[in-house]
C-alpha cells in the first residue's frame, strides 16, 4: 500500500579416554530423527552424531514459504469496499503535485536499474506512478503487489500507457511480509512510500532479500521519523494514530533507515533528505541496496 503523502531535490595431543556411553532412552533417537524444523536457512549439524543423523534423515532445504494469501488476511484484511475504492481514487487524484516535485529524483533513482533487470517486483504499486520510469524497457516483466484490490485498474492502465504489454504485467493482492514470488527470482524490487504502512518492516526486508537474485537491487523512497527530541517528532507522535486511520495504516514514526541498514544487504547507498513542503512527513530516506 502506498502512503498518501508528499519529495524535493536529491540531496547506504593427546589422546583422551572417553567414558562408556550410557544407553539412550527409547524415544530419544526417534525424536532426534523426527521432523525437520528448519527455516529458510538450514543449520548443518555441528557434531559427528549430527552428521550421522544427516545421513539417516536428509534435512529439508527450506521450510514451505508462508502462503501470501494467508499472510495478507493476517496482517491486512480487506477494508470495506468504499474505503479501499476511495483511497485508490485519492491516490490517483491527490498525488499529482508530489509526483511533479520528485520527477528528477525518481529519474536519477530508477536510472540505476541495469539493462539486465527484466524481472521486477514493485511492492505497494498503488496506482502505478513509478511504472513510467522503468517499465518501458524491452522485455521487462512486472509483478505489482498491493493489498488494495482497487489499485489494479489504475496500475494496469499506467502499465499500458508506458507500452508494457498487458501479458508482462501481473497484479497480485499481497503484502511485504510474504511476497508472491519465488526465491532468487527478481532482478529488482521497488518500494516507494510503502514501509510506513506494513505491520512488520523487518519481515518485509527479509522477504525482499529472499526474492532478489544474487546481485539484485532494492530501490526505495520512504518517509521516516523526525530526529529524536525534535518538535517535529513530538508532532508526529501526536498525529500518528490519526494518520494510521486516514492513510490505511501509515505510521509517521517509523525508523526505516535503521531497518534497512540492519537488514544485511551486501552493499547499501542510503541518503536522507527533507521536503520543502508537507511538514509532517518531511524527513525521507532514499537509495539502493544490493543483495
Amino acid at each position: 500500500m502506498r502512503c498518501l503523502v508528499a519529495l524535493p531535490a536529491i540531496a547506504v595431543p593427546g589422546r583422551r579416554s572417553h567414558p562408556k556411553p550410557r544407553p539412550r532412552p527409547r524415544g530419544t533417537l526417534v525424536a532426534l530423527l523426527g521432523g525437520c524444523r528448519c527455516g529458510r536457512r538450514h543449520l548443518l549439524g555441528a557434531s559427528s552424531a549430527a552428521g550421522l543423523l544427516h545421513l539417516a534423515n536428509p534435512p529439508c532445504l527450506a521450510a514451505p514459504p508462508i502462503d501470501p494469501d494467508v499472510m495478507l488476511e493476517r496482517v491486512h484484511p480487506a477494508r470495506p469496499g468504499w474505503y479501499e475504492k476511495l483511497y485508490a481514487t485519492a491516490l490517483d487524484k491527490g498525488m499529482a503535485s508530489y509526483e511533479a516535485e520528485i520527477t528528477e529524483y525518481k529519474l536519477n533513482l530508477f536510472s540505476q536499474l541495469s539493462a539486465e533487470g527484466k524481472n521486477i517486483l514493485e511492492l505497494g504499486v498503488g496506482t502505478g506512478p513509478n511504472l513510467k520510469y522503468y517499465a518501458s524497457a524491452d522485455g521487462v516483466r512486472v509483478i505489482g503487489v498491493d493489498p488494495n484490490r482497487y489499485m489494479e485498474d489504475y496500475s494496469r492502465a499506467a502499465a499500458i500507457s508506458t507500452g508494457l504489454p498487458s501479458s508482462n504485467f501481473t497484479f497480485r493482492r499481497g503484502v511485504g511480509e510474504a511476497l508472491p514470488a519465488e526465491d532468487n527470482s527478481m532482478d529488482a524490487v521497488i518500494g516507494t512510500l510503502v514501509m510506513c504502512s506494513l505491520k512488520d518492516t523487518n519481515m518485509a526486508l527479509r522477504e525482499i532479500k529472499r526474492v532478489l537474485k544474487p546481485g539484485g537491487l532494492y530501490l526505495f523512497i520512504e518517509h521516516v521519523a523526525a530526529q529524536d527530541g525534535s518538535f517535529l517528532q513530538f508532532v508526529q507522535r501526536a498525529l500518528d494514530p490519526v494518520q494510521q486511520f486516514v492513510a490505511d495504516g501509515c505510521h509517521l514514526t517509523r525508523k526505516t533507515a535503521e531497518n534497512i541498514e540492519e537488514a544485511g544487504f551486501s552493499s547499501l547507498s542510503l541518503h536522507a533528505v527533507r521536503l520543502s513542503s508537507a511538514y509532517i512527513i518531511s524527513p525521507h530516506v532514499y537509495g539502493v541496496a544490493c543483495k
